[in-house]
């Protein structure tokens, strides 16, 4: 072969090579994802399908949206709506860990790659991509630390906790790393146990129950598994005359904006970063799965602890007010 005709051979070669990178990244700028979200039982979790919806807008990824209602049926459904719709990916944010694997494996048997965010499943590890999402246990932990110190001077602690919903992963994890840390320490005890189910009006009609069977002068602290319920415990401790935050204290997870306006007026502690920001993560692991690299199991988000200190300020810049 001519030397000329090598040079035209090679530049056909390099054209080629750059369609087709044309082509992976056009189709990775085109991407049709479908979303299956808990619900919106909470403020946060509202703040977290905003984050999403606008981080795919701003990518300019087609989000098919299904709000679960917080039942598995409904985001069973949602899938294999997903599924005979041909999505490039799927992300499931997993109302209860177990009762995946079935419509995992459809997923699988049609080549669509599904996501977990935020809560997490106990599927076969081979049935999705990988999972974007907090330290459940951590922050447990973190919450649980907080309290040990707040409560250091007194000889004992009784608490009341408010669970998350009975079977997810976020009420097990924060109840593990919480657990974990109070066993170390004698003088605190959880006296009372039981689900608000991540929501404001649960969390109210529990600590109501709590007030009403046991004697509030014993109750030491409120710990909450979401922002939401304990806004909740809130407001039942001030309709029966108790000044929450002094006469006994709350500690909770999300730092959404009203837990920030409840520490400035006095009625909330501490909470513990639960961070809604998680879209850029997981459109770029799917990005980068389609394109052939290998992802880690777990994706951290990580997230901060807020004080009375900061919640005027931190409130301001949260809420847009």
């Amino acid at each position: 072969m001519s030397s000329r005709k090598l040079v035209l051979a090679a530049l056909a070669v390099f054209v080629l090579v750059l369609m087709t990178g044309v082509m992976v990244g056009q189709a990775q700028d085109d991407l049709t994802i479908g979303f299956a979200q808990v619900g919106s039982e909470s403020g946060w979790r509202t703040s977290f399908t905003n984050a999403m919806m606008a981080e795919a807008e701003a990518q300019g990824i087609t989000l098919l949206f299904s709000d679960g209602q917080q039942r598995q049926e409904n985001q069973i459904a949602a899938l294999r709506s997903f599924i005979a719709q041909g999505v490039d990916a799927i992300i499931l944010a997993p109302v209860v860990e177990t009762g995946w694997d079935e419509v995992l494996q459809e997923a699988q048997d049609e080549s669509i790659p599904v996501l977990i965010i935020d809560r997490n499943v106990t599927a076969d590890p081979s049935f999705y991509i990988t999972r974007v999402a907090s330290d459940f246990v951590h922050e447990g932990r973190v919450a649980a630390a907080w309290l040990v110190q707040a409560t250091a001077s007194r000889a004992e602690c009784n608490i009341v906790e408010l669970q998350g919903t009975v079977g997810s992963s976020a009420a097990l994890d924060r109840q593990t790393g919480f657990n974990e840390v109070i066993a170390l320490f004698p003088s605190l005890e959880i006296v009372a146990s039981q689900s608000g189910d991540f929501t404001r009006t649960g969390g109210k009609e529990v600590m109501e129950s709590f007030l009403n069977s046991i004697d509030p002068a014993t109750i030491c602290a409120v710990w909450a598994h979401n922002d939401d319920m304990l806004i909740g415990a809130i407001e039942a401790m001030k309709e029966q005359g108790i000044d929450p935050g002094d006469d006994i204290l709350t500690i909770s997870v999300d730092a959404i904006p009203d837990i920030f306006r409840a520490m400035a007026d006095g009625d909330a502690n501490a909470t513990v970063e639960l961070s809604p920001n998680m879209g850029v993560q997981a459109y770029q692991a799917i990005k980068d799965y389609l394109a052939g690299e290998t992802l880690p199991p777990l994706i951290s988000v990580p997230g901060g602890m807020y004080f009375p200190d900061t919640a005027e300020e931190e409130y301001a810049a949260r809420s847009g007010s």
